[in-house]
């Protein structure tokens, strides 16, 4: 690995751990309370205990009632599907939707891996580039983190319907998914409500100032990194830049729509801004529902 990549690595590591020993690990855990409950064992009936627990079986062998006790199946399987297609590459790299998204990845596996659940990865463009099935421990949280940082040469489009329909045929047990995209994709609303079924599905939304404003900085050549072609703009014309971000605001609202509606809840990190607030402010949120 890269020297330079290694730093960022250590980094994002340090800031991490900081962050969820200090202020997400219970957040995380009252977030996410696994994958159900499961029979402990059988003990003899009281008063005032569900006559629905009763175990038959048990009670007939032994000649009084008996009741079934159960604990809550506390391991999670947490995987972070990220997009790395060509433009999560857009922007300053230190500030751009990949620096994000990795330190995303970083927060939330490595809450899971201080609670002992286990964390996957699936990095996708228009295609699977890779698929890390979930493991235990801070180690293999990081290695993921690295995953995401180094994934190869991007591709030039995006599908997150592809990315939907690979993770509902291989996540065997109900998970959290957190699906980490800028979400410049159309047409993935079906295969986003059927994995959201089965699956808690946190969208985040890497947002780019870009994506939103275009700045008044005279000529300025655009270029669309997934579709191809470059096209010559005059930015100071103000007219021009008010039906940019009106056109903006209306993709975001037909984003917002589209998740809404598949079941899956949207978590906003700005480029521009702290990449983990967002994501530790949707923890404290989550938390004060439960």
């Amino acid at each position: 690995m890269p020297p330079r990549l290694l730093v960022s690595v250590r980094r994002l590591e340090i800031r991490a751990r900081r962050l969820v020993t200090s202020e997400l690990g219970g957040e995380y855990r009252s977030t996410f309370r696994g994958a159900g409950i499961e029979f402990a064992e059988a003990r003899e009936y009281v008063p005032g205990d569900d006559v629905r627990r009763i175990d038959w079986n048990v009670t007939a062998r032994m000649g009084e009632p008996w009741v079934k006790e159960y604990v809550e199946e506390r391991e999670l399987h947490l995987v972070c599907a990220v997009d790395v297609s060509a433009s999560q590459l857009a922007g300053r790299p230190a500030q751009g939707r990949r620096a994000a998204a990795a330190e995303v990845c970083a927060l939330v596996t490595l809450a899971a891996a201080y609670s002992h659940d286990r964390t996957g990865l699936l990095t996708f463009s228009d295609r699977i580039e890779r698929y890390v099935p979930p493991a235990k421990g801070a180690r293999h949280a990081m290695r993921l983190v690295r995953e995401v940082l180094q994934p190869g040469e991007p591709q030039p489009t995006t599908s997150i319907a592809l990315a939907c329909d690979y993770l509902a045929r291989v996540l065997r047990r109900r998970s959290a998914v957190f699906l980490i995209s800028d979400f410049i994709d159309d047409g993935y609303e079906q295969a986003l409500r059927d994995l959201a079924r089965r699956h808690e599905v946190i969208a985040a939304v890497l947002v780019d100032p870009l994506d939103e404003t275009l700045p008044d900085a005279g000529i300025v050549e655009l270029e669309d990194v997934e579709r191809g072609g470059r096209l010559l703009i005059d930015s100071s014309d103000e007219g021009l830049r008010r039906r940019y971000a009106e056109a903006a605001a209306a993709r975001r609202e037909r984003r917002s729509a589209t998740l809404r509606r598949a079941g899956a809840e949207e978590v906003t990190v700005r480029t521009d801004a702290d990449a983990a607030e967002p994501v530790l402010e949707f923890f404290r949120r989550r938390s004060r529902r439960t």
